[in-house]
């Protein structure tokens, strides 16, 4: 419960749904929509004016939290970024998207991403045949994930063809009925369903 609590606490400070409970995010219980006020403080307290570097320090965590990532291993993402021809802010959404961990969320097989980094950490699925455990990997277009044999018949799995409204991007091929899915292509701009300002953290990193 308290792990519980702490999590929604992060969506309360950063004053939107990070999504990090799974269903919980969207039912009546979502302690944003029930106390839409930062963390230590009362009601009348909403979220005040902040200044450009506030603003900039805000979205950075909001994208760190989203993706479950260490302030290392995102700034890391900018400096690959800023040497790619790429513009940089799309550049760093789509190295997090790309990320092991969140590939198998956006496949539909974890109902959040910290859920999947804890699959991916016991090996639970293969990725291209091998087993891994490392959350971080970037996967590659026609890589392949699909569940170790010895992990099939977990619940979270057996689960799966009931959850008919999972919405699965259009640059994963995913199987639910199999466990397994594959990158068609890298995701684009229009493929990222998360309210990043990517620019702002660009303007943060670049200080």
């Amino acid at each position: 419960m308290k792990k519980m609590q702490k999590k929604c606490r992060l969506c309360r400070r950063e004053g939107v749904k990070l999504f990090l409970k799974g269903d919980r995010c969207f039912s009546q219980k979502c302690a944003l929509q029930r106390r839409n006020y930062p963390p230590g403080s009362g009601p009348d307290k909403r979220f005040s004016k902040q200044t450009d570097y506030g603003k900039q320090l805000r979205e950075k965590q909001k994208a760190r939290r989203i993706f479950g990532v260490s302030e290392k291993f995102l700034c890391k993402c900018y400096k690959l970024a800023d040497k790619s021809k790429e513009i940089t802010g799309d550049e760093i959404l789509r190295l997090l998207e790309m990320r092991l961990d969140n590939f198998v969320f956006r496949a539909g097989f974890a109902d959040t991403r910290s859920q999947a980094r804890q699959l991916v950490s016991h090996k639970v699925f293969l990725l291209n045949g091998v087993r891994v455990n490392i959350p971080s990997i970037k996967v590659k277009v026609n890589d392949k994930i699909e569940v170790s044999p010895r992990h099939k018949k977990l619940s979270i799995f057996a689960n799966l063809k009931n959850k008919k409204d999972r919405k699965v991007p259009r640059w994963i091929n995913s199987d639910h009925s199999k466990v397994m899915a594959e990158v068609k292509d890298e995701p684009s701009k229009d493929d990222f369903d998360i309210t990043i300002n990517s620019q702002v953290i660009v303007e943060y990193y670049s200080r």
